[in-house]
This record gives C-alpha cells, structure tokens and sequence, in this order.
C-alpha cells in the first residue's frame, strides 16, 4: 500500500478527477443530460416534440460523454505524467477527438440507415456545429477542472501545514516534561538521571528520523515506550505500563507523536495524582480495515478535567481529522474512578 508520503504527493499533483470512481462518471452523466437539455431548448420550436427531441440528444451527448469517461479512466495516468498544462490540454484534444468521431458516426448511420433521425445539415457543417459546441462546452469543463484541482491542492498543503504546526506546538511540551523529569533525579539518583539522559536521547533521535506526518506504529508504540521509561524512573513502583498491542499490525500508519502525549496525560493527570500509584493499560486491536487503541487509567476520585487533558486531545483530535476527513474518532470514557481515551483509524500500512 502506498505510504503517507507518497499519498500527499498524490493528492497535490492529482489534475484531473479519478474518472474510473463511480462517482465522478455519475457526476459527468448528469451535467451531459443538463447540457443536453440547454441544447433541446435551443433547438426545439416544434409543439409536442420536446421529449423526442431531447431523448435524440440525450442519446448522442451521453454516449459521447461515457466513452469520454472511458477513455480518459485509461489515460489519465499518462496525461498527467506530461505536467500539469499539457495534461488539461491532451484531456481536450481527447475530448473534442471522440466528439468528431462520434459526430462522424452518427451522421453517417442517419444517413445510410436513418428513418425516424434525420440530419438535415450538410457533411462538413454538422461536424463544425458539433465541434464548436464541443469546444465551449469542454474549455468550459476544463477551466473548471483546473479551479477545482488548485482548489484541492491549496487544501491538502494548507492541512499539511497545520499538521506540522500541531506536532511543533506537543515537541516542546513533551521536551519540557522530560527534562523536568531529569532534573529531579539529577542529585537524588544520577544513576537513573544518567539512562534517563540516555532514554531522552532515543527519543530526540526517533523524532528527527521522522520524516513524514505519520508514522508506523511500531515505531510510535517504540516512543512511547521510552518515555514511560523516563518516567518510571522518577515514579519507581507508582507507575505501571501494560502493553496489549500483540495482535496490532506494526507497519500501520498512525498520525506521529499521538501515543506518547496521551501516554503523558494518563500520567501526569492520573498516575502521579494518587500516593499508592496505579496502571496505565494501552491496548490495540484490528477490527477489520480499522484499527482501535484505548489508553486508560486509574483517576482519583472527584478530579476534573485539566487544561493539558484538553490541549493533548485537541491536537490529536484535529490531526485525525485531517488524516481521515470524518473516518476516524477519538472518543472519551470519563468516570468516577477511570479516564480512557479511545482511538479509531482506517487500517494503513507502508510497504516493508
């Protein structure tokens, strides 16, 4: 399967619609009857012949515009190989092609076996007629298309760039966190100080080697790992992680740095709240072609949300959504005694 990067890059270099998806063929259909329709209006002065008329164009325009559809399902791979302004162009000369030859057709069928269709204009001036309404109608499709694809890639870049604002704003709150943590241990126990040191090292090196915005799941299991290490050196025994993420495919892509700061909150929100300590559960299952993940843990009683369970959640709120526009969820089980974070994603995986 493809990977996050080669995804975005397929989203802002992607001209021209997927005209093989079901739904853009529909789309196409429709405006072809819609311009069918201007056409039998323009045409039509015959008292109760408009449906006939309108059924004869219909036949010719939407024939046109599946084989249309056809044609450019297969090339459009190789048009948009060429760049952007030869792609929309090769899309109109491909056009306006099948429009001759279709009109070429037509009019040779009427005129040899035609009984009920009759084309009462010469040879060469029903090709023109057809091709100079060909022409309006298609640049106009085109100049649409190229709106809509600068429109698409102005939103995929701008989410690009809220998806890295989003992942700045948690590097420095999870830095600050981390080097607290090390500072407390710095006299009282330089041994843990010092893997400390070295566990934040890990972390810092997983965090450059990031490049994309998201990340397998086996390395973001991996950073999160490393920093319940880190704290668990500065909570000893108050603090327990349990991993059940077995059966969870290790190559499926997640959104970077979500596990580890929910992780934090668990701890800092839960955990270190209460003197004898407690569990941190984080547990994943594949549920189909989605994946689930809770995150929970023991809270003590009558505590409220806090600030850093709001700011944590919202970052990974909004940068689900804009991995999965309204296919992914995050959700809250808040009760007296226990907060569980709940996260579910469509199933990706980067190739090995």
């Amino acid at each position: 399967m493809p990977t996050a990067t080669d995804t975005v890059a397929d989203d802002t270099h992607a001209y021209l619609p997927d005209f093989c998806a079901a739904g853009t063929i529909l789309v196409v259909l429709l405006v072809a009857e819609l311009v069918s329709i201007v056409l039998t209006l323009a045409e039509h002065t015959t008292a109760g012949t408009f449906l006939i008329e309108l059924a004869k164009m219909s036949l010719y325009v939407l024939w046109l515009a599946f084989l249309s559809c056809t044609v450019l399902c297969r090339a459009r791979g190789w048009m948009e190989a060429s760049g952007k302004t030869r792609a929309f162009i090769l899309c109109f000369i491909v056009i306006e092609v099948l429009c001759l030859l279709l009109a070429e057709v037509a009019f040779q069928v009427t005129a040899r076996f035609g009984e009920s269709v009759v084309i009462d204009d010469p040879h060469a001036v029903f090709l023109l007629r057809n091709f100079a309404i060909s022409s309006i109608v298609v640049a106009l499709a085109m100049r649409y298309l190229y709106v809509a694809s600068e429109w698409r890639r102005s939103i995929v870049l701008e989410a690009q760039a809220r998806i890295s604002a989003l992942q700045a704003l948690i590097r420095p709150h999870f830095l600050f966190n981390s080097m607290n943590t090390i500072a407390s241990l710095v006299r009282s126990a330089p041994e843990r100080a010092e893997q400390a040191v070295e566990d934040l090292s890990d972390l810092l090196r997983a965090n450059l080697r990031d490049s994309g915005n998201r990340t397998p799941l086996k390395d973001e299991f991996e950073l999160a790992s490393i920093y319940s290490r880190i704290e668990k050196l500065r909570l000893g025994e108050r603090l327990r992680v349990r991993w059940d993420i077995g059966g969870m495919p290790m190559r499926a892509l997640i959104p970077s740095l979500t596990i580890q700061p929910l992780l934090e909150n668990a701890i800092y929100h839960g955990i270190e709240q209460m003197p004898e300590g407690g569990e941190v559960v984080v547990a994943g299952r594949r549920l189909g072609d989605r994946l689930r993940i809770d995150i929970s843990n023991p809270r003590p009683r009558g505590q409220s949300r806090t600030d850093g369970h709001r700011m944590a959640l919202g970052n990974v709120r909004q940068r689900f959504a804009l991995a999965w526009p309204g296919n992914a969820d995050v959700q809250i089980d808040e009760g007296e005694d226990h907060y569980r974070i709940r996260l579910e994603f469509p199933l990706e995986e980067r190739d090995a």
